[in-house]
């Protein structure tokens, strides 16, 4: 089976895009919080079993999670803010209960919520996923006062039908397709939408649990990235995600590579910080949605 969902294309032959607000270079921090349950296996884990053998509670990964949202996600909160940036938060919809009070900040600060299924469980796995995504995005729409409008599966996870019930729920962007530096439209049975740049390869869980690279390496590859952005403006603007997590960027010893890494795109001449629902306006009005384009089966 070819991609069911996003026709392929060359990157040569992507239509072209205006500059955004004057900039090329379009950078959209993804700051992932997260629920982790108690009295669940955790999503993933720093610490490995004695002998081998999981356990529920799993303490130490639990308090290791949990440390980025007591003392990680404020120190982020003052490194965007305090340079006058903005930013998306990818949120489980039962954060706004359990940590109220770092979801109120996000809200208080103008960040975008992006839905992040109900807590950190794969959507996919839910006996009822339809309904479970549609529970999260109430949730979140109703605490922010606005209609959540792009969606990152917990683990970039879905099932063959998840964009179908996603557009079907009003979802206009979804970041879990990882495959293109420009926003490209994406299929599904009601309609067009919008598969906006996410990353893998500049995102601090792939780096530093699952591939458990040094403290430096993030900021390093986001400078290599810039050098050939720059080498590339006959492509027109890209955009830049970071995926981000309190637990791992915002610990003692990689804030300050944080910290680096916002003071190098701060002072590049074409960068902007740019939320999703900026970009899905801007992508709309340079590429109109396809017509008459049906979704073949993917099953």
């Amino acid at each position: 089976m070819s991609n069911p969902r996003i026709p392929f294309r060359a990157s040569t032959d992507a239509p072209a895009l205006p500059l955004f607000e004057g900039k090329r270079i379009l950078v959209h921090l993804v700051v992932n919080l997260e629920h982790w349950r108690f009295d669940h296996p955790m999503p993933r884990g720093i610490s490995t079993p004695p002998q081998g053998q999981k356990s529920v509670p799993d303490v130490p990964n639990f308090a290791w999670a949990e440390y980025g949202l007591r003392v990680g996600m404020p120190r982020m909160f003052k490194a965007i803010e305090s340079r006058g940036l903005t930013a998306g938060c990818s949120i489980n919809a039962d954060v706004v209960e359990v940590y109220e009070s770092i979801a109120t900040r996000v809200r208080d600060l103008g960040w975008e919520f992006i839905g992040h299924g109900m807590y950190q469980k794969a959507v996919q796995t839910e006996d009822d996923e339809r309904a479970v995504i549609a529970a999260a995005l109430d949730k979140l729409s109703k605490f922010s006062g606005e209609q959540v409008l792009g969606w990152l599966g917990p683990g970039l996870g879905e099932s063959y039908d998840t964009p179908d019930y996603l557009s079907e729920l009003g979802i206009r962007y979804i970041l879990d397709w990882v495959l293109d530096d420009q926003p490209c439209w994406m299929d599904t049975r009601n309609g067009p939408m919008i598969n906006m740049p996410y990353n893998l390869e500049l995102n601090d869980s792939p780096l530093y649990v699952i591939a458990n690279f040094a403290t430096g390496e993030f900021a390093k590859r986001l400078k290599k990235t810039l050098e050939c952005f720059d080498a590339e403006p006959e492509t027109g603007p890209k955009v830049l995600s970071l995926g981000l997590h309190p637990h791992l960027m915002g610990v003692p010893h990689r804030f300050g590579e944080f910290c680096d890494m916002l003071d190098l795109l701060m002072s590049h001449d074409d960068v902007a910080f740019v939320q999703g629902r900026q970009l899905i306006d801007w992508f709309e009005n340079a590429v109109p949605a396809p017509q008459g384009r049906t979704l073949a089966s993917v099953k």
